[in-house]
């Protein structure tokens, strides 16, 4: 391609994604230290134990749970890794919590002595906090699917400005020293310089970061396929048998250790009960993952055969989810602490600085065009008037 072709390339993707690039990257800023704002809006508090004291039993605080909304069922339990708690999360029926998401709503107890923390209403009747919308704006902009895929198109056209941008930094920079910002200039230049400077300095980080927001943006459909190919080819022996009842479940707790035996080095943070949709209606499906802290965006999910309580497989993720589960601590920066974060937080506020100057800059291209028009219109009127003052001599002439 010739320079003018990445430069079309380059302006063209810049402006459209743009406005949605500042949503996401001033989203992004909260939800970077989205835990630390969590414990200070609103901290926990748990009892005082014994060090070495066992978890409850999961059954205990599944019979709670039942106990205060007999007619609800129990969908899934999410044991916190990083907090001694556990939510019991339920719906009037599967039926609600499958199209219904709104009418979900948790317990959520002390893992250790199992007294219940806290009953949150129903997710329809409770206010949107900040968390959650800046999560929605940065994720869907609260647009579902759709904008999900969405804003990975943005992102693919983010991605595309970064790539043509960095092609275009030498030819444009050749005969400068890098990193020049010229101030003696104009205004325009000056902001020139800078846009090209902090553009090819995070050049690196802005392109991961835009790539894994796009892998990320595609999670909901890469999740389906895996559901409609692998794990229905793995479930097809199971065809035609009856799906176990309630009163057959095996024993949640039974289940968990059984997955816990299977996966000694790793950590199980979920379990979902059977279902139809999203999972087995013949098996618990329970999300393990890593220890370390590179690992822990790596989940492996183990089927428990819900009425006998036997392991039936570890299920091996396909390529393209563990490319994603891969992309996550890439794009969020969670996986170095706070420094890190605040590495990443920088890096998003330079990435404003871009967005900011590259739209001035073609505002300020336009204005600077308009203005060369306007003084040749001026400077060609008088002529113009002179030739219809004296059609005769201008045609001599």
């Amino acid at each position: 391609m010739s320079i003018r072709s990445w430069a079309f390339v380059h302006r063209w993707t810049s402006l459209i994604c743009t406005l949605f690039l500042f949503i996401i990257c001033l989203t992004g800023l909260p939800l970077l230290f989205s835990d630390e704002i969590s414990d200070w809006l609103t901290p926990h508090t748990y009892a005082t134990v014994p060090a070495g004291t066992p978890p409850a039993s999961l059954d205990r605080l599944v019979a709670t749970s039942r106990a205060m909304y007999p007619h609800d069922i129990v969908a899934t339990l999410f044991v916190d890794d990083d907090e001694p708690q556990v939510y019991v999360w339920m719906a009037p029926t599967w039926n609600d919590w499958d199209a219904v998401p709104t009418a979900r709503h948790y317990i959520r107890f002390d893992a250790r002595t199992g007294q219940m923390l806290e009953q949150s209403p129903p997710l329809g009747a409770k206010r949107l906090d900040f968390l959650s919308l800046m999560l929605r704006l940065h994720r869907d902009l609260f647009a579902g699917l759709p904008g999900e895929l969405f804003l990975g198109l943005m992102g693919l056209l983010f991605v595309a400005a970064i790539v043509s941008g960095v092609v275009l930094y030498a030819p444009f920079m050749k005969k400068l020293d890098f990193g020049t910002v010229r101030a003696d200039r104009s205004t325009r230049i000056k902001w020139l310089d800078l846009h090209n400077l902090l553009g090819i300095a995070t050049a690196a980080w802005v392109f991961v970061v835009g790539a894994t927001g796009v892998m990320n943006e595609l999670s909901t459909p890469l999740f389906a396929i895996w559901q409609q190919t692998d794990v229905k080819a793995m479930l097809s022996r199971y065809q035609g048998a009856s799906p176990p009842r309630a009163d057959e479940l095996v024993s949640v707790q039974h289940a968990y250790e059984v997955a816990q035996r299977a996966v000694p080095n790793m950590t199980i943070t979920g379990i979902g009960y059977p279902t139809q949709k999203n999972g087995s209606p013949w098996h618990y499906l329970l999300w393990a993952k890593g220890s370390s802290t590179i690992t822990s965006r790596l989940f492996s999910p183990i089927l428990v055969d819900a009425r006998t309580g036997q392991l039936t497989q570890v299920v091996e993720m396909p390529w393209y989810l563990r490319a994603l589960e891969v992309s996550r601590p890439l794009h969020f920066g969670d996986y170095g602490g706070v420094p890190l974060k605040i590495l990443w937080a920088c890096f998003d506020a330079v990435t404003l600085v871009v967005l900011g100057s590259g739209l001035y800059l073609w505002f300020a291209r336009r204005k600077a065009m308009a203005a060369r028009i306007d003084a040749l219109e001026q400077h060609e009127a008088p002529r113009a008037r002179a030739a219809a003052a004296h059609p005769s001599t201008e045609a001599q002439s």
